[in-house]
């Protein structure tokens, strides 16, 4: 997960806090937590973890490192309770969800603080267990091509949820579904309408299995309708869940200038030029839907733009498209697209 570690510290790098006062509270071995302070600028660290062994190989390659932090063998949910400061940058990275932890983080949280948090539970999130998801966060999954961007959006809703408690508003940075992990950055904003504002950026989602359009709505008690207004095929209902910008594209070109690795430069890119829109449609569903072979992305972009679409690939699936096209239009463009392939 070094190319992980690599987009974090350019996360730090990039938002300029001077002088961060930053607990990592999963640290393992401590390596995120050195490479904080070696690499991003970090003057303050605590290294928490509740496994013994944890701790003191932290502790070892602290001094291995010749780096001074503060290493605790503790569960999180005692240091939140005992601790009297607040932190500026908080790292979350569990074994599994990240759910039961984030009122933890609240306590020790401020106006500002900066949010790391990693969920791998994507089998939960991408609806594979809808009962778990529906136990764990509230909210209803997806189980098709479009599960990892409604995961990632139904995680992002619950931390909004939970930080409202706490009239904390939350500004969403930046926002990764890559292999088994989800991990959002995340920034907090005191304030009962900055909370307020944050929890009706979510909603609701349908999506039609018969056409593959797929519909959505803000607000908590949102109208959805029951049936596709593309073909009339029942719709599938999900959430809820945040709707939201996912990522900051002025944050995310100050991170590529820090990023020297290929595979992390590439994620930082694809979402810097990935349009933002919830959701997107899935090339390999609509040629099964027309029954015809594959189609190259290239040739339905270029149909897409000519009829003054926006179109770009997506980080959630190689084989996505995403766009201000509705499923119709996008349906006519794999069509023109297979016919010029001929």
């Amino acid at each position: 997960m070094k190319y992980l570690r690599d987009i974090s510290v350019a996360f730090i790098r990039s938002v300029k806090l001077e002088n961060p006062a930053l607990l990592d509270s999963t640290s393992a071995t401590g390596i995120r937590g050195i490479r904080y302070i070696k690499e991003a600028g970090v003057k303050e660290a605590v290294l928490l973890d509740v496994n013994k062994k944890a701790a003191g190989n932290s502790k070892k390659n602290l001094k291995a490192n010749k780096i001074k932090a503060e290493v605790l063998n503790a569960d999180l949910q005692d240091f939140a309770i005992r601790h009297e400061g607040k932190f500026d940058i908080i790292d979350l990275d569990p074994f599994g969800s990240p759910a039961p932890y984030i009122y933890d983080l609240l306590k020790l949280s401020k106006d500002g603080t900066m949010l790391m948090i990693t969920a791998t539970d994507t089998a939960v999130l991408c609806g594979a267990h809808t009962s778990a998801c529906v136990k764990q966060y509230g909210a209803m999954p997806l189980h098709n091509h479009l599960c990892k961007e409604v995961g990632l959006r139904i995680l992002i809703n619950y931390i909004i949820r939970k930080s409202a408690e706490y009239n904390f508003g939350v500004k969403v940075m930046v926002s990764i579904s890559d292999m088994h992990y989800m991990r959002v950055f995340l920034k907090l904003e005191k304030g009962a309408k900055k909370a307020y504002d944050s929890v009706m950026q979510s909603g609701f989602g349908g999506y039609c299995p018969s056409c593959s359009s797929f519909a959505y709505a803000y607000g908590i008690v949102p109208m959805l309708h029951e049936r596709c207004v593309e073909c009339g095929g029942k719709m599938q209902c999900f959430g809820p869940l945040f709707l939201g910008r996912l990522n900051e594209k002025p944050l995310l070109r100050r991170m590529l200038a820090q990023l020297d690795d290929k595979n992390s430069k590439k994620i930082v890119k694809l979402l810097i030029d990935e349009y933002e829109t919830p959701f997107f449609y899935f090339m390999p569903k609509i040629t099964r839907i027309l029954g015809t072979s594959s189609v190259s992305y290239d040739l339905v972009s270029e149909s897409l733009k000519e009829k003054g679409h926006q179109c770009t690939r997506t980080l959630f699936d190689p084989d996505g498209i995403k766009t201000d096209a509705d499923a119709r239009t996008v349906t006519a463009a794999v069509k023109a697209a297979k016919a010029r392939s001929q």
